[in-house]
């Protein structure tokens, strides 16, 4: 079974808005045994939209579209497949009701006929009520093929794929079992990993698919399984893996399981009682940001001090002023002294502290540009280990924070 995702909106093709839903969609099929065959983004114009239909409808069983399905001239969707399905929009009286709750409720005002024309749908539609917005989904069946129109802001979409769309697309049909899954790995490139489990690659089941994903110092080995036999699934992924990990022992750290390291690395913390701080120069809060934008944080996350400025290291962080004319700010002595401090600060078992020079200039220190030290500073011992980053601001900033992440993560998994 495969499905086409399209997305309608000039903001995602002008770059204003970046496509979310795709990813999302795109997931949340996949757990089910879909397949998506291609991801498509269109204009808000009738011609494009239409011919997107006619050819996905070639490609997939199931085709998803988001987007267009505001009140203004500029939405243009729900017409448009009302042509393309030969059909007349109608006056829906759930959706009207709905629409009119949902401005008593949170607008406090008597919603426009604008508003209120939202309820029009496809006579052939079936609808799927949009209890957070007022632009309903609908489903639609042409010549054996799904149809299935979504608002496109992403928490209306969300709920509608969650409550409603998946329900019943697992109700109607009989999918493959499909299981991902995701092996981290760092410290080895991609060619070097490749040629290491060669031997154990070549002897894959037909049904199970490795992928290669590196970025920024680390690879991710997919493994994909896909199968009507969910039991012959489960078990030859978890042979195979045992066959791997024995090979790429030195260089495995965990299990991706669609969670970030850092997702990965909070619930080892609190998992052990543990907790964490950071001190950071060069990459400006971004190990704070990344660590905080996960749900329950603050279990384990106990505070950060982004001391970007020289004096600030001095005025806060209490980094001897003669340490840092002696070694420069971006050294090894400087990164420890920071990590070393922040433990102290926050009263964690764990910190991490990151100074370097990300670019374009040098600034306060001598040392080349994509120069970065990062310390891991426990209660028992502190450390750190010098990086060459390239000469790209963000890339480097990128990778001190990822290369960050695994070595905390390594520290970790020691105890």
């Amino acid at each position: 079974m495969l499905a086409e995702i399209i997305t309608i909106g000039d903001e995602i093709l002008i770059g204003q808005i970046v496509d979310t839903n795709s990813a999302f969609i795109a997931k949340q099929l996949n757990k089910i045994g879909v397949s998506v065959y291609q991801i498509t983004s269109v204009q808000d114009d009738r011609e494009h939209i239409l011919k997107s239909f006619r050819e996905a409808e070639e490609n997939a069983n199931i085709i998803i579209i988001t987007g267009g399905l505001g009140p203004t001239k500029d939405d243009i969707t729900k017409k448009t497949i009302a042509e393309y399905f030969n059909d007349t929009l109608v006056r829906d009286d759930a959706v009207t009701e709905n629409v009119k709750r949902i401005w008593s409720h949170f607008v406090n005002t008597i919603p426009s006929q604008v508003n209120l024309d939202q309820a029009l749908v496809p006579s052939k539609a079936e609808v799927l009520m949009n209890y957070q917005g007022s632009a309903p989904g609908m489903w639609l069946e042409k010549n054996g093929k799904i149809f299935i129109s979504l608002p496109g802001v992403p928490y209306e979409m969300k709920e509608l794929i969650e409550d409603a769309v998946i329900p019943k697309l697992v109700k109607r049909f009989k999918f493959p079992y499909i299981q991902h899954e995701t092996v981290l790995t760092y410290g080895l490139g991609e060619s070097a990993l490749a040629e290491r489990i060669e031997a154990w690659e070549n002897h894959l089941p037909s049904y199970i698919k490795l992928a290669y994903l590196p970025s920024l110092g680390r690879v991710r080995l997919r493994l994909s399984g896909k199968s009507m036999d969910k039991h012959l699934i489960q078990i030859e992924i978890k042979h195979q893996i045992e066959l791997l990990l024995p090979q790429i022992e030195d260089i495995f750290v965990g299990f991706e399981r669609d969670e970030s390291i850092e997702a990965v690395i909070g619930k080892e913390l609190i998992a052990l009682g543990k907790t964490v701080a950071t001190a950071e120069s060069c990459t400006g809060g971004k190990l704070a940001e990344s660590m905080t934008a996960i749900a329950g944080a603050s279990q384990y996350f106990k505070g950060s001090v982004v001391s970007y400025a020289t004096q600030a290291k001095i005025e806060v962080l209490k980094i001897d002023p003669k340490l840092i004319s002696k070694f420069s700010v971006v050294s090894q002595e400087v990164a420890e002294a920071m990590a070393s401090s922040a433990l102290k600060l926050f009263d964690t078992d764990y910190a991490i502290a990151t100074t370097g020079n990300a670019g374009p200039t040098k600034g306060d220190a001598d040392a080349d540009v994509g120069t970065v030290f990062i310390a891991i500073a426990t209660r028992d011992e502190v450390f750190s280990e010098r990086f060459s980053f390239g000469n790209h601001r963000h890339q480097v900033i990128n990778r001190a924070t990822t290369k960050g992440f695994e070595m905390l993560q390594k520290e970790i998994l020691k105890k």
